[in-house]
């Protein structure tokens, strides 16, 4: 079992049973949120927004929004990436590879404005002098670029760390299966698995999230394991709510900019 102790230097969630919190998580129609209400009886909801910034001025008015999305961006990459991918890729077997490596800061802000392919060889050029041993950046991570510059800029604007948590969707899932991997991946060769994500449904429904929500019509531009990925983030989202949640690394590290680095669960 993992060590279970909250982080003591990170601030404590202004969050009081009955508040919304929120499960974030990105997708082609922007951010897919899947709100809940612990302590009370209303259901769970399932929103898109364009903008993260949505999210925080939604009338849900969330304590704590859980979002898979990198939060802290280092100078520079080593071996393995930052701190939390290391450690959280030893738990999750033949799904560690889920956790990409994040790129330094100058790589995610490098080729803004160009054309994709242009930018895509300015990311890896930046990528591979900011990391040791060099290396580019996969085109999967590429195009997660914009929602990292987005939640970056957001947190250079207020301050969040109170409030927005990084957290791993198979992290997540992981802690919610006694600490076990899931036996089968939510996508093979880029394409949903349907058996990987039936058996990620029964472990939501088994956590008390409705199935109907979860098997249910999807917004458009949300993709089924976008919407369980999300949803899974918003127990973890209770979790830290409920000072029940352990931060990879613990305490966070901090980036350059103050911001915490670590992945919870």
């Amino acid at each position: 079992m993992t060590d279970r102790a909250p982080a003591p230097d990170h601030p404590i969630p202004a969050w009081t049973p009955g508040r919304a919190v929120a499960g974030v998580d990105g997708c082609p129609a922007g951010w897919i949120a899947v709100y809940r209400w612990p302590g009370t009886d209303r259901p769970p909801e399932a929103k898109v927004h364009a903008r993260f910034t949505e999210i925080l001025a939604d009338g849900n008015d969330p304590a704590v929004v859980g979002v898979d999305m990198p939060i802290g961006l280092p100078d520079r990459s080593g071996p393995g990436g930052r701190g939390p991918e290391r450690l959280v890729r030893a738990f999750l077997g033949e799904r560690q590879s889920s956790v990409f490596t994040v790129p330094s800061r100058a790589a995610v802000e490098a080729g803004i404005g160009l054309p994709d392919d242009a930018g895509y060889a300015a990311a890896c050029r930046v990528a591979a002098e900011t990391s040791e041993p060099p290396r580019k950046v996969s085109k999967q991570c590429f195009y997660l670029f914009p929602k990292i510059r987005e939640m970056d800029a957001l947190f250079d604007e207020r301050d969040l760390a109170g409030r927005v948590f990084e957290v791993h969707p198979e992290v997540a899932f992981w802690r919610l299966n006694g600490e076990r991997a899931m036996p089968l991946p939510k996508k093979v060769k880029s394409r949903p698995n349907p058996p990987g994500l039936a058996e990620r449904v029964d472990l939501l429904v088994r956590h008390g999230l409705p199935r109907a929500l979860l098997e249910g019509p999807r917004p458009r531009g949300v993709g089924p394991d976008d919407l369980l990925d999300a949803a899974v983030v918003s127990l973890i989202a209770e979790r830290i709510a409920r000072s029940e949640a352990t931060p990879f690394p613990n305490p966070p590290g901090r980036d350059e900019r103050g911001r915490p680095i670590a992945i919870w669960a």
